[in-house]
């Protein structure tokens, strides 16, 4: 079951040729994914080789290999991670009994809609990221932000795998729909904000793989829990993937930081524009807009919908198997922030409604780690400063903070007070501007752009100026 078939069309591990209807309604959609990735995808590099790893079974211990391909001619395909013999719905009203093989037929509208929600996130960051590769930094970080885009691609097959495969003709149209969005278009824009914001530099492309795609790491483990087993084993293997483009985040802002702590030490100022540096203000406020921006991605602190999704065995909570209460939660509570007049206050509520809230919370505590790897960075260099996460209700368009303003630190503001202040906090055109300015391209092997620190090691034991793409 782990090795995958690369002898067939669509490279699968789910034996796709044993069911003749949906092998054809996926090479019938197959042609179609080629037309959107060459209208879409990277723009300019469609003819160059570039060193990818290319998933060839699901076992942890050994589930990628490393080579040269064109990204047209990518092995993109399904694969699903191991069944677990015997496993059976952890959470909700159907806890305890046997996972489900196929979609419950009353459950049939809501599962499509998860399954679609989450699979229109994965081509719309390609169409997000497209032009960058124009101004990359360096080699290094020109392959991998292709391999995140390829990835992203092969995360859109594994939810039209679902969509043809169990939904028959709303599952077929809706997988068409996938290809017709676009990011940001003004009459087909994709499902989530988030995913229609402008991503025109690279400083704004590390801050996304860090913020936004984490969220979509608490979003994949959620649904790996669901009751329905080909989503939950869809979403296992898409998560080992996932990690690859956390770390290119991660390591990218701390990158970014490392030099930009360098050049205040060794020019003994904060202001290093002057040597075409990203100064650690202007970071704080794109930290700041990405930040804030993924968590409305979460969706409102007390949701019908999110208590409906656990209680039908649906979605779960972020590592719902480690957790030792009752994995119901129908009498359970849970604390939550809210506003009280003037003030932003902590309520309880009950468990079951609150279930977006708690998701956030794991992500917000897995974001003050990065962020921590950050300061520790700045410190080490001797500088007393350090990026800091703004509070949960700032900045933010949905949920109990979508009609208020909050200031970094947490207070209520005025509207008066909040125009004030405002681009202290967000990226102002000016920053744009600047950082649009130091977008230059750095194509020669074992160079980077002034901004951004080398990394400590290349890809899969290769040098850092390794020919990543020819």
């Amino acid at each position: 079951m782990a090795g995958i078939d690369y002898l067939e069309r669509i490279p699968n591990n789910v034996d796709l040729g044993s069911n003749r209807r949906l092998q054809r309604a996926l090479e019938d959609w197959q042609p179609k994914f080629l037309e959107w990735w060459k209208d879409m995808g990277p723009d300019g590099f469609q003819a160059r080789d570039v060193y990818l790893r290319t998933a060839i079974s699901v076992d942890a211990k050994g589930w990628a290999q490393f080579g040269y391909v064109r990204m047209p001619e990518y092995r993109w395909g399904i694969f699903l991670a191991e069944p677990e013999p015997g496993r059976t719905i952890a959470f909700g009203d159907h806890k305890g009994d046997p996972a489900w093989q196929e979609v419950p037929g009353e459950y049939r509208g809501t599962l499509r809609r998860l399954i679609v929600t989450q699979g229109d996130t994965e081509p719309a960051s390609v169409e997000q990221q497209r032009h960058l590769g124009r101004t990359c930094p360096s080699v290094y970080d020109l392959r991998n932000i292709f391999q995140v885009n390829v990835e992203e691609g092969r995360h859109l097959w594994a939810m039209v795998y679902l969509l043809q495969a169990h939904f028959g003709r709303d599952g077929r149209e809706e997988a068409e729909a996938l290809l017709q969005r676009r990011s940001g278009d003004r009459d087909r824009p994709r499902i989530l904000g988030a995913f229609n914001e402008r991503t025109p530099d690279w400083l704004s492309y590390l801050m996304f793989t860090f913020f936004t795609d984490r969220d979509g790491k608490y979003q994949l483990a959620s649904l790996a829990e669901s009751g329905f087993d080909p989503l939950s084993r869809t979403c296992r293997f898409m998560l080992t993937e996932e990690a690859h483009h956390l770390f290119i985040g991660e390591t990218g802002v701390a990158r970014v930081v490392q030099r930009t702590c360098e050049l205040m030490r060794q020019h003994r100022t904060d202001d290093v524009r002057k040597y075409g540096a990203l100064d650690l203000p202007l970071l704080q406020r794109y930290l700041n807009f990405h930040y804030s921006v993924s968590l409305d991605l979460f969706g409102s602190e007390i949701s019908t919908n999110a208590a409906n999704f656990y209680t039908l065995g649906l979605k779960g909570r972020f590592e719902e198997t480690k957790k030792t209460d009752d994995h119901l939660l129908k009498s359970s509570m849970y604390r939550i922030a809210a506003v009280e007049g003037d003030r932003v206050i902590e309520a309880e509520q009950p468990a079951l409604q609150t279930l977006n809230e708690r998701l956030r919370d794991d992500y917000i505590v897995d974001c003050q780690r990065g962020v921590d790897r950050w300061n520790k960075i700045i410190r080490d260099h001797g500088i007393d400063a350090e990026l800091r996460l703004p509070h949960r209700g700032f900045h933010r368009a949905i949920g109990t903070f979508g009609d208020v303003r909050v200031s970094p630190d947490g207070r209520l503001l005025s509207q008066a007070e909040w125009d004030a202040h405002k681009h202290e906090w967000l990226p102002t055109q000016a920053d744009e501007q600047y950082v649009q300015s130091l977008m230059k391209p750095v194509t020669e092997l074992g160079k980077f752009a002034n901004w951004i620190a080398p990394p400590a090691r290349g890809i899969n034991g290769q040098p850092v100026d390794f020919e990543y793409v020819r």
